[in-house]
């Protein structure tokens, strides 16, 4: 199925337009301070208002090895927007004291990001850099993301494939 620009979205927001949806999927977290990797799902809402930027909202849960869900994992919410010179800044808010600003270039279909700035609560836990590399592949989402966090250099943590729904 081709993917087609919504007429309601601001010009502005072209770039975005691939990642404009709600997805769906699957994939796996680990790092270096965890005893074990896990498989989790993940939804992905990027919706619009009419206004330039786009609204993201993200929640996961970790599977069993059936593909069951265990429990409830991370939540974000946020903000992804074109800054003059066609760069993106994704702007997210976790539920446990951090907030992250991450910038980089919007390509066709993909987006690499690195944060630009964390900010923690004293009561979070030490996250002190990131990178998301986010891909339109054969019509899925696909993405990863490093770490640098409770003293491991940025390494990878996180990667899923999710599916457009609805």
């Amino acid at each position: 199925m081709a993917f087609q620009l919504d007429p309601d979205l601001p010009p502005d927001l072209a770039p975005l337009a691939w990642i404009v949806g709600r997805w769906e999927g699957a994939g796996v977290v680990g790092y270096p301070t965890m005893p074990q990797s896990f498989n989790f799902g993940q939804e992905l809402d990027v919706r619009h208002d009419g206004r330039p930027f786009l609204h993201w909202s993200s929640r996961t849960w970790l599977l069993d090895t059936d593909g069951q869900p265990i429990r409830q994992s991370g939540t974000e919410t946020g903000f992804l927007r074109i800054v003059p010179g066609g760069e993106a800044e994704l702007l997210l808010a976790h539920p446990t004291g951090i907030i992250e600003m991450y910038f980089g270039p919007a390509e066709p279909a993909k987006l690499s990001l690195r944060t630009d700035s964390v900010v923690r609560s004293p009561h979070a836990k030490e996250y002190n850099a990131g990178t998301r590399h986010y891909g339109l592949v054969d019509g899925d989402l696909m993405w990863v993301m490093d770490m640098a966090a409770m003293g491991t250099p940025l390494t990878s943590h996180l990667s899923a494939q999710l599916k457009r729904v609805g």
